[in-house]
C-alpha cells in the first residue's frame, strides 16, 4: 500500500480498520437483516452500473434487483414539492411503470417519495437508493413506503448496515441513481436542489437527461428551467421520454431478450455499432455478411431492444443495450 502511493496517516487507518472488522460477524448480520450484497464479481451486479466512472464496490441490497430493472428511468427532484410538481410527477411516473419502466429515486422527501408512491400505486417496479445503511431508512416517517418498495423491487446502498445518513453521504450516492437508469427526469427542482447533482452525474455518464418545464416566477422551477436552457430535453408528456429511451415496448423486449438468446452474429453487429451509428450497406461490408443475415439480424434485435433505427437504414445501439452489453 506504501508503493501505490499512500500516506502514513491513511494507512494506519486502513490497518487500524482492517484489523477491527469481522467479517464473518458482518455477513450474519447481513443474513440475519435479510440483505443481498453484490459485489464487480457477481453477475447480479447491474450491468448499467457496473460501466459508469467509480462504480460502487459493493452494494446492500434489500428486496431484489432483477432483469428488468435494465429499463429504468430515475425520478428526481426538490424536497419541497408543490402541488404542481406532486401533480406532473404522479401522471408521468403512473404511464412510465405501467409501461413497464422501473423507477429509481432517492427515498427523499418531496418528488422523491411522490415518485416512489406512484410507482407502486401503478403495480410498477421501484428502486430507493439510500444515503445510509438499507437498515436505517432516512426519513423515519418513510420506514412504511420503504419497506413497500422491498417487497415491489430494492432499497439499495454502499453504504454497510449501520451506516447513519451523514450530510456527505448523499451527493456521492446519486451517482448510483443516475447509474441505474437509462436517463434521470428531474419534475421539479430549485437552483440549490440536490436533484441537480443527479443530473450532473448522468450528463457525466451519457444518460439522457429529461426536465418538465415550470412557472418562469416560481422558484420550484428555477433548477429544471436552467436545466432546459442548457440542453435538458424538455418534457410535456410521458411519450417524451419513451420515445427518446426507446421504452415503448419493454415487456415485448423483455420477453424476447429472454426467449432468444444472443447469437454470434448479434454481438458482430453489436461491436461494429459501439461507436457510432451505421448503415446496414457499411455493416454488411466490415461483417462480411449477406444484406439478408444482417438485415434479419437488425430486426430481431430491434425486437430485443439492442438497436434502433436512427435514419432511413441507420442502425445505432439502444440505450439500454449500450449500458448492458461491454465492447472490448
Amino acid at each position: 500500500m506504501q508503493q501505490v502511493g499512500l500516506d502514513r496517516r491513511a494507512l494506519g487507518s486502513l490497518v487500524k480498520m482492517r484489523k477491527a472488522l469481522d467479517l464473518d460477524r458482518v455477513m450474519e448480520a447481513v443474513q440475519r437483516a435479510g440483505v443481498d450484497v453484490l459485489t464487480w464479481a457477481d453477475d447480479a451486479y447491474p450491468a448499467s452500473l457496473r460501466n459508469i466512472h467509480d462504480p460502487p464496490p459493493v452494494l446492500y441490497v434489500k428486496g431484489a434487483l432483477t432483469e428488468t430493472d435494465a429499463w429504468a428511468v430515475a425520478v428526481v427532484g426538490t424536497r419541497k414539492a408543490t402541488a404542481y410538481g406532486r401533480q406532473i410527477t404522479e401522471q408521468l411516473v403512473d404511464a412510465l411503470a405501467r409501461s413497464g419502466v422501473t423507477i429509481v429515486s432517492g427515498l427523499a422527501k418531496g418528488i422523491d417519495a411522490v415518485a416512489h408512491r406512484a410507482a407502486l400505486n401503478a403495480g410498477g417496479r421501484t428502486v430507493a437508493v439510500l444515503g445510509s445503511g438499507v437498515d436505517v431508512i432516512y426519513p423515519s416517517e418513510h420506514r412504511d413506503l420503504a419497506q413497500a418498495i422491498a417487497g415491489a423491487g430494492a432499497l439499495v446502498s454502499d453504504y454497510p448496515l449501520g451506516a447513519q445518513p451523514e450530510a456527505a453521504n448523499f451527493p456521492p450516492r446519486n451517482r448510483i441513481i443516475s447509474g441505474l437508469a437509462l436517463g434521470v427526469l428531474i419534475t421539479e427542482a430549485g437552483d440549490r436542489s440536490g436533484a441537480l447533482i443527479t443530473a450532473d452525474y448522468a450528463n457525466n455518464q451519457g444518460r439522457d437527461v429529461f426536465a418538465v418545464p415550470g412557472n418562469v416566477i416560481s422558484p420550484g422551477s428555477r433548477g429544471t428551467n436552467r436545466l432546459i436552457q442548457d440542453g435538458a430535453k424538455l418534457v410535456m408528456g410521458v411519450e417524451d421520454i419513451l420515445t427518446e429511451l426507446n421504452l415503448g415496448m419493454v415487456e415485448q423486449q423483455a420477453e424476447v431478450r429472454e426467449a432468444i438468446p444472443t447469437t454470434e452474429i448479434e454481438a458482430q453487429l453489436m461491436t461494429l455499432l459501439a461507436d457510432a451509428p451505421m448503415h446496414i450497406d457499411d455493416l454488411c461490408r466490415l461483417s462480411e455478411m449477406s444484406i439478408a443475415e444482417v438485415s434479419s439480424s437488425l430486426t430481431l434485435m430491434e425486437l430485443k431492444g439492442l438497436v434502433r433505427q436512427v435514419g432511413a437504414m441507420q442502425y445505432a445501439v439502444a440505450h439500454d443495450a449500450r449500458a448492458r452489453y461491454v465492447v472490448d
